[in-house]
């Protein structure tokens, strides 16, 4: 099961680092106003997220990976944020939708923890 999360996560964080750059408008309605260089700030996360999607899958990168895929997810929590103080900006998402983003978060970074962090065992399989 372990070693299906990685997978998963794997392929999440990359599509989605990707996606920073296929589609950099999206995110950029989410950056909060008060942060510099929004678009230098949306592929630097969005490297970062492929980044952390490899490291998952390779197990000598794999701890420091999901620690930095957890640090990650953290920083983007404002965005999270701002898309439910500035829900008019997505009429297409309900905004039920907006507010569960909120502790999916938390949800995502347990996820990380649990498959790329934690110790399992005397080895990290």
């Amino acid at each position: 099961m372990t070693a299906v999360s990685r997978f998963v996560i794997s392929l999440l964080f990359i599509a989605a680092g990707v996606n920073h750059f296929v589609s950099p408008d999206m995110y950029l309605k989410i950056m909060p106003a008060y942060l510099p260089w929004p678009l230098f700030s949306v592929y630097v996360s969005g490297f970062f997220e492929m980044a952390g999607g490899i490291g998952v899958a390779v197990p000598k990168l794999r701890r420091a990976a999901g620690w930095g895929l957890i640090a990650l997810l953290v920083a983007v929590f404002p965005a999270n944020v701002e898309m439910v103080l500035h829900a008019d900006r997505f009429p297409e998402i309900p905004f039920w939708a907006l507010v569960a983003r909120l502790p999916l978060q938390g949800v995502l970074i347990a996820w990380v923890w649990w498959a790329a962090v934690k110790r399992v065992g005397a080895t990290d399989e």
